[in-house]
């Protein structure tokens, strides 16, 4: 591997956590959304939503042979497999006053779980400041490289 793929892989990660940030951002302002869409003519609450990765390379294997073989692989790094919504449960929560209520009173919120959210936002926080240590690091190795040749 030389310095150059690194940026590639740093990059990559950073993407997709500051992807994986604004998805959880978006969750944390849906909370108390009721009305996300209407179908058959039911409001529905908003759904969590959730980040799934993936390294862009998908064996191991594949990888290992290349650095062997000298080749060297391009799909270093990770990659945004999907966007998946979460299955669980809205949550009932008794109010007969509020417009979404049911005949029994029940309003069905979103499955958004805001301590759930912040721990998932400061592991990609923490995720994205790696990439940039990382970064910051394959950049001082090649200024000293260069420093090399003076």
């Amino acid at each position: 591997m030389n310095l150059n793929s690194s940026f590639g892989i740093s990059a990559s990660g950073l993407t997709a956590q500051r992807l994986r940030m604004d998805v959880i951002s978006s969750n944390i302002a849906n909370a108390e959304t009721t009305r996300a869409s209407i179908v058959n003519g039911q409001a529905v609450p908003y759904r969590r939503k959730m980040v799934v990765l993936a390294p862009n390379e998908s064996k191991f294997e594949n990888m290992l042979q290349a650095q062997l073989n000298g080749e060297g692989s391009s799909a270093r790094g990770v990659k945004v497999n999907a966007i998946q919504e979460d299955q669980t449960p809205f949550k009932p929560v008794y109010n007969p006053s509020h417009p979404d209520a049911d005949a029994e009173g029940y309003v069905y919120m979103p499955n958004v779980d805001l301590t759930k959210e912040m721990v998932d936002l400061i592991s990609a926080s923490h995720a994205y400041n790696a990439n940039v240590t990382a970064l910051n690091a394959s950049k001082a190795m090649i200024m000293k490289a260069l420093e090399i040749g003076r």
